[in-house]
């Protein structure tokens, strides 16, 4: 059986709740549409998975209602159908949702019948391999779902997430997945829920460097269960003063920072799996474990991965949480600045190129030095490229603190320890000045990526993200 889960989206979940949680304790019901990701080889259970993410609620229209009942709510098919015709026209996943204000905490025997023939009419509407998602809400806030593949029998979608200004979960983390005795005095800080859950969560970590080798080792000290270490470089004598795990005999041997990093974390024997993959993350052979991962962490200094991971975040409703590292010295002496900066990248919130992190143009040539470097080089003595550049200062104190900031970043969306209002969509800290800001950012309204023109949710397309070339 092929492991199913869902994402939503926080708005469309608020959406939602106020089209079937009636005050009355009558059920209602609305429709879904999903992007849905697939993916071949989980890296870390090794079999195929299927990911389904919110991309629009739709209401059903009034005059469709039958009947309704604190026990059952009945509609007819006609938007129904028309659901199913959008979804086929532009390669989306049919979904209904409905509540139980009253419980049960279950779907039902009649839920079951009603939900076999919906998923009958899906079939005969748009073929064979068409699937129904149903979605159930309950009156004390938790979230079920499940995936019709046939019609022979559901699968549970487990866990269900929601993210959006938090990232909250829907469902029991795996069997035995907490209580490790390492975990015991976090647990006096957080409560006992958070180990598990983090014992489930799927991380990825892109670029292992200054700011990714002490994040991953963070995350594993944390109790992270699932890492994904992403990094085409190997280990140089001049990343010794930074690289977490890294050794001289490492950097003698041109060892991978991927393989290097993720055998500190094995030898800690905190039970984290890791999978180290060497390569840049725009290869096809890296897709299938992005889209594995539930958060991912972008430390890299790369313009065109960044602008990758921008993508993603939005259309498959994977946090990003980007970070940078930024010292200048003054030419004569001390600092003109130190600041480490951390972004998190999820739908409502202002993206990378609205915030002015990332620069096409050198997302443009770092593309072409990766590909073609022999044309890259001659553009650059003819001055159509940027050159590399001298190496940037690195500090393995503020590199290690950026990381911390980063990885708090992830603690308050899953147990807002500093209050309800969930994630810092920007923060910058001065290490110099000891001073955080919070930067704002004008949002552009025709962004192609984060004003929601078509991608939030959207999951797989043909090309990957849309990006061309």
């Amino acid at each position: 059986m092929t492991p199913v889960d869902l994402t939503l989206q926080e708005p469309h979940l608020e959406a939602l709740r106020g089209l079937v949680l009636r005050e009355d304790g009558v059920e209602a019901a609305a429709y879904l549409l999903c992007g849905e990701a697939r993916i071949a080889r989980d890296p870390w259970e090794r079999r195929s998975r299927r990911r389904f993410t919110s991309y629009a609620v739709l209401p059903i229209p009034p005059e469709d209602a039958v009947s309704a009942s604190h026990t059952h709510v009945t509609w007819s098919t006609m938007s129904f159908v028309r659901l199913l015709k959008r979804a086929k026209e532009e390669g989306l996943v049919a979904g209904i949702v409905h509540a139980h204000p009253r419980g049960p905490d279950r779907f039902s025997d009649q839920d079951d019948r009603n939900e076999r023939e919906l998923a009958r009419l899906a079939r005969n509407r748009n073929g064979e391999d068409a699937a129904l998602l149903s979605v159930l809400l309950i009156g004390d806030g938790a979230v079920r779902a499940r995936l019709w593949p046939d019609l022979h029998a559901p699968v549970a979608a487990d866990p269900v997430r929601v993210v959006g200004r938090h990232l909250t979960f829907h469902g029991a983390p795996a069997p035995g997945s907490g209580g490790l005795e390492a975990f015991a005095r976090q647990a006096l800080a957080f409560g006992p829920e958070l180990t598990p859950r983090l014992r489930a969560l799927r991380v990825g970590v892109v670029g292992c460097g200054g700011t990714g080798s002490p994040t991953a080792v963070l995350l594993a000290r944390l109790g992270v269960g699932q890492l994904a270490l992403f990094d085409d470089d190997i280990v140089e004598v001049t990343n010794l003063n930074r690289l977490h795990g890294a050794r001289r005999a490492d950097a003698d041997a041109m060892r991978p920072k991927v393989e290097t990093l993720a055998r500190e974390i094995t030898e800690m024997g905190l039970g984290t799996r890791v999978v180290p993959v060497r390569g840049w993350i725009g290869d096809p052979a890296c897709r299938d474990v992005l889209k594995s991962c539930d958060v991912i962490f972008g430390c890299t200094d790369d313009h065109d991965g960044r602008l990758l991971l921008n993508r993603l975040a939005y259309f498959y409703l994977i946090p990003v949480i980007d970070m940078g590292l930024a010292i200048d010295p003054a030419p004569g002496g001390g600092l003109r600045d130190l600041t480490g900066r951390v972004t998190v990248l999820t739908p409502g919130a202002p993206c990378l190129l609205c915030r002015g992190i990332v620069d096409p143009r050198m997302a443009r040539d770092e593309d072409l030095r990766r590909k073609q470097p022999e044309e890259h080089e001659r553009r650059k003595r003819e001055a159509y490229v940027r050159g590399g550049g001298n190496p940037a200062p690195a500090v393995v104190t503020f590199t290690t603190a950026t990381a911390c900031m980063a990885v708090d970043e992830l603690l308050q969306g899953l147990t807002g320890f500093r209050g309800p209002d969930g994630w810092v969509w920007q923060r910058a800290r001065r290490f110099d000045r000891l001073e955080d800001r919070r930067p704002g950012a004008t949002q552009d309204p025709n962004c192609p990526v984060c004003s929601d023109s078509g991608y939030w949710g959207r999951a797989d397309l043909e090309p990957f993200l849309d990006r061309v070339g």
